[in-house]
């Protein structure tokens, strides 16, 4: 059986993260082994964070957790891609539905999304 390869990417794997039933792609994040196995045990998405340093299990604060229906390993075995059924309707910490709320454009970068909530509200760290 193949299994992620995160030696080979220095212990944290890139995670493509998508709604499983529209496919919009809602985030990228980082596993490392730990976070990976814990995802697999619960079912929920489970991330490294690079700026915490810890790992993070996704809608601890918000709400906004990530249920796991399929993951996927690409053909290096160093990258994932999670098909997810996001509760509460945002990924972002921004509170957008997507992190990809920004579009370039000829004109500049325009925000595409609508906020489902407010990071004020939710995250009052």
């Amino acid at each position: 059986m193949t299994k992620p390869d995160f030696a080979k990417c220095g212990g944290l794997i890139p995670v493509v993260v998508q709604d499983k039933v529209t496919g919009t792609v809602l985030m990228l994040a980082y596993m490392n082994e730990v976070a990976y196995n814990e995802t697999l045990a619960t079912g929920r998405a489970v991330y490294f964070s690079r700026s915490r340093n810890k790992l993070w299990r996704k809608g601890e604060e918000s709400g906004n957790v990530q249920k796991v229906s399929e993951i996927f390993i690409d053909c290096d075995a160093d990258t994932l891609l999670l098909k997810v059924e996001q509760i509460g309707g945002a990924a972002c910490h921004e509170g957008y539905q997507s992190c990809f709320f920004r579009k370039v454009t000829p004109r500049g970068t325009e925000v595409i999304g609508e906020r489902i909530f407010d990071p004020k509200t939710v995250y009052k760290k």
